[in-house]
């Protein structure tokens, strides 16, 4: 069984929040002590930021990309539960153990320890006795695949972040516009201004503080699957190449931290 870093992180990406606490408590405090609160609260704006960098989002990507963004935002405050990589290396370390003491078919007896099913998946290939090649081909074209729609949906939230300044700039063309046409109306002057202003301001706010590290988190989740996923491929097969547990945990090691390495190893000597 693995474990998880902490609790919170098991429930919710606390990172996140903290981030979110943080970045408006300072934004929100800058505008209340310039009385700006309510001043930068604009519909009109809003409308054209969002809606526009939604829209651009659409024509960029296929529906069957879109429809998937509101899974990855469930991933940025909810994320899975994180495997501890050492904890990781030191099962698949047990496991050719038992596969050199006991031969390849004995690992049929672990399947029930083990929650990784990228992990059982791998095993089961070789249990089953399929060549190496296939297995490594398999285990590689997999990874392939989750990297790319990771990727995918990560350029999403990038391609908005790179969207909603231009439609912020639009806003503001749009406003000035306004304030050109109604020189001579001065009550429509304040409105008009207000969308030149506020229009710039949520197109780089929206950019800065929501899609772009959106994306970011995103990849970082993304990083940290796939380097499993990438432990456990050159765990399954140097299981199934017969290599002495020595070897396997020195082809593993490189995946962790010197110091993490270093602590983790000592306490199983």
């Amino acid at each position: 069984m693995f474990a998880v870093t902490s609790l919170w992180e098991n429930i919710m990406d606390l990172m996140t929040i903290l981030g979110i606490i943080t970045g408006s408590g300072a934004i929100l405090f800058v505008m209340w002590r310039g009385n700006m609160i309510y001043m930068l609260f604009n519909v009109e704006a809003l409308v054209l930021i969002f809606g526009g960098t939604f829209g651009a989002a659409m024509i960029t990507y296929p529906w069957r990309i879109i429809k998937q963004l509101p899974i990855a935002l469930k991933i940025i405050f909810f994320p899975p539960r994180r495997v501890n990589k050492e904890k990781l290396v030191k099962q698949i370390i047990l496991l050719s153990e038992n596969a050199k003491q006991n031969g390849m078919e004995s690992l049929q007896n672990d399947m029930s320890s083990i929650e990784t099913p990228f992990l059982i998946d791998g095993l089961q290939m070789v249990i089953d006795g399929l060549e190496i090649d296939i297995v490594r081909e398999k285990l590689e074209k997999e990874i392939y695949s989750i990297r790319r729609r990771h990727q995918q949906l990560a350029n999403v939230f990038r391609s908005m972040g790179t969207y909603a300044p231009i439609f912020g700039l639009l806003g503001t063309l749009v406003g000035v516009v306004q304030v050109l046409r109604n020189l001579t109306d001065p009550q429509s002057l304040g409105a008009s201004m207000a969308i030149a202003m506020t229009a710039s301001f949520y197109g780089i706010f929206s950019a800065n503080f929501l899609f772009l590290p959106i994306a970011g988190k995103l990849t970082s989740h993304s990083d940290e699957e796939i380097l499993l996923k990438e432990i456990i491929t050159k765990g399954v097969i140097s299981i199934q190449k017969g290599d002495v547990p020595v070897v396997v945990e020195k082809k593993l090691e490189a995946f962790i931290s010197f110091k993490k390495r270093k602590k983790e190893f000592k306490k199983a000597s």
